[in-house]
């Protein structure tokens, strides 16, 4: 256990957690976004060489990755998605423990599929101390998401359903925090979990 508290962010498609972790950000807070990081190691040398090994020396145009081309690849296949995994997830989670251990004070961690990772948050040593859930019911999930890219309900529903349910993860959060009204009284929750942390 480190010196530092360490929080999982985590919500799911349309619920908000962008706002929380870039409210977080703007109070000065240390947020460690995993997405970030995720899109940034295809950048290094050892990650490239590893994916064109995967995928072909083509899967970078000018040294800069396809990624259109590789996620329509690993969208259809779940075996090579599963060797893009074991290619990336040692980096982003070594980059992620490195700046936790250079951090001082507690640290956020954003990761949007935390509870479908758990096994990998294990395997890679990565421990909080609690989770924290942005939440909405499932309605204004569905409401907020064709809303935001405007897509049909259908569609919306099809991309929700995809994702462990808002409902399921609201059980195993540990601090919840209700984005169904308007973004002050989300703030207020979380200036109200900051002071009891």
């Amino acid at each position: 256990m480190s010196q530092n508290k360490i929080i999982g962010l985590t919500g799911s498609i349309s619920t908000g957690k962008t706002q929380v972790s870039n409210y977080l950000r703007d109070r000065g807070e240390k947020v460690i976004d995993a997405d970030l990081i995720a899109r940034e190691v295809v950048d290094l040398e050892p990650v490239k060489e590893k994916i064109k090994e995967a995928f072909g020396n083509d899967i970078y145009k000018d040294d800069e990755l396809d990624r259109k081309a590789l996620g329509e690849i690993v969208f259809r296949d779940k075996e090579k998605r599963q060797v893009l995994n074991e290619i990336e997830h040692p980096e982003i989670y070594r980059i992620i423990l490195e700046e936790i251990k250079n951090s001082k004070g507690r640290v956020f961690v954003d990761i949007p599929l935390l509870f479908e990772s758990q096994h990998l948050n294990e395997k890679y040593g990565l421990d909080f101390d609690e989770v924290w859930l942005v939440y909405v019911s499932r309605e204004t999930q569905v409401k907020r998401l064709i809303k935001r890219d405007k897509i049909s309900r259908g569609y919306a529903l099809e991309k929700i359903n995809s994702q462990m349910s808002v409902e399921d993860k609201k059980i195993m959060a540990d601090v919840i925090i209700d984005n169904s009204g308007s973004l002050e009284e989300t703030f207020k929750q979380v200036e109200e979990n900051l002071r009891r942390l």
